[in-house]
């Protein structure tokens, strides 16, 4: 879509990358970490990834995919119609593993839909001067349903090229069922093959449900064991971290380690046979959204951990999974809701600040070690 004169002018004057911006010193268990704004201006971002070519691609919620490279950010255009409400929008880009060939880009958002909206995926090829995506369809949505709430919506590439898709069961509340119910899209895990079509079919399930009984993950990765893992919101306490398996029930909304808002216990408690627990969870709630496994050589110390953003308490949690989940919390005034983190080529930590409007990139201070 073209921009508007006014947001073309707000493009170029703040959307550059930060040149020349100064950097910030956090520290952590492995030394300084410098914190540098590479993008600024940004309007309530979503979701980062990166082309080959050292590129970037951000989702804005209200709707526009952007293209940052050597000092020059653009719209994409050719993008689908979003509803951009409540939590709906544009969400989650996903660059996939083939993208020197195919030169597609997924895109995960809210589609409007009679009756209301819900969780969708498509995409589209990306055209060789970068500007447009070409061709773009949706490919998979969820039954349309009432409200703005809980979508959901990461997307993960897994191991054989097949596609991962989170949603959420779109705030209906404990005493909605949908979660649960495997003839439902809400609340899931889907998996997808790369035209769309379902890649799990698992007996008195819909096609394409891969797990279920999940509230809304935000977060998802695949882990160095090359299983789908996620962080998911919970309701007041109780957000979670799961390596989801085929077939799998993760418990929501009848089992819980939070509490419902206002008080008062959810479903049955904290256990019931063939439901899933959690290998972490979170009491109060962080409102966990964006997650890795870092893999890179800048931070050897905290190869295999995870990293999760805080959208409610502004800090980056590392997590060590051999070391029983033991969580660092690294805070400072650039991690302000912290809505998505990724591991650049280089090995560098990206994420974005929806405080802020930014994306800012982590690297080694002057005196950091491995740790």
């Amino acid at each position: 879509m073209p921009l508007p004169p006014l947001r073309a002018a707000l493009c170029a004057a703040l959307l550059a990358p930060a040149q020349g911006a100064l950097a910030e010193t956090l520290a952590s268990s492995t030394g300084p970490l410098k914190v540098e704004p590479v993008i600024t201006g940004l309007e309530e971002p979503w979701a980062l990834d990166f082309l080959p070519d050292g590129a970037v691609l951000i989702t804005e919620r209200d709707g526009r995919l952007l293209r940052a490279e050597g000092g020059v950010v653009a719209e994409i255009a050719g993008g689908p119609a979003v509803l951009a409400q409540g939590q709906g929008g544009l969400l989650d880009v996903m660059v996939p593993r083939d993208f020197a060939q195919s030169r597609e880009i997924w895109l995960s958002y809210a589609i409007p839909l009679a009756g209301g909206a819900a969780t969708a995926v498509g995409k589209g090829v990306l055209s060789a001067d970068g500007a447009r995506l070409e061709g773009f369809a949706t490919l998979y949505h969820g039954d349309a349903a009432r409200g703005g709430r809980h979508f959901g919506s990461r997307l993960v590439e897994a191991g054989d090229g097949t596609v991962f898709l989170t949603t959420g069961d779109r705030g209906t509340g404990p005493e909605g069922m949908e979660a649960q119910d495997p003839a439902r899209v809400e609340g899931k895990v889907i998996h997808l093959n790369r035209d769309g079509s379902p890649a799990t079919s698992l007996p008195g399930h819909r096609p394409g449900v891969y797990s279920l009984g999940h509230r809304n993950a935000q977060g998802a990765a695949l882990g160095p064991d090359g299983a789908l893992w996620l962080v998911e919101h919970g309701a007041q306490g109780g957000d979670e971290v799961n390596r989801v398996e085929a077939g799998r029930n993760y418990g929501w909304p009848v089992i819980s380690y939070g509490e419902d808002y206002g008080g008062g216990r959810i479903g049955e408690g904290v256990s019931r046979d063939g439901m899933e627990q959690p290998l972490h969870y979170w009491d109060p709630s962080i409102a966990p959204s964006g997650m890795i496994f870092y893999q890179g050589d800048l931070f050897p110390a905290w190869k295999g951990d995870i990293l999760t953003g805080s959208l409610n308490s502004d800090f980056i949690s590392r997590l060590d999974p051999e070391a029983g989940f033991a969580e660092e919390r690294i805070a400072g005034d650039q991690t302000g809701r912290v809505r998505d983190i990724v591991e650049a080529p280089d090995g560098a930590i990206w994420f974005l600040s929806v405080t802020d409007g930014a994306a800012y990139r982590i690297t080694p201070g002057e005196d950091a070690s491995s740790g």
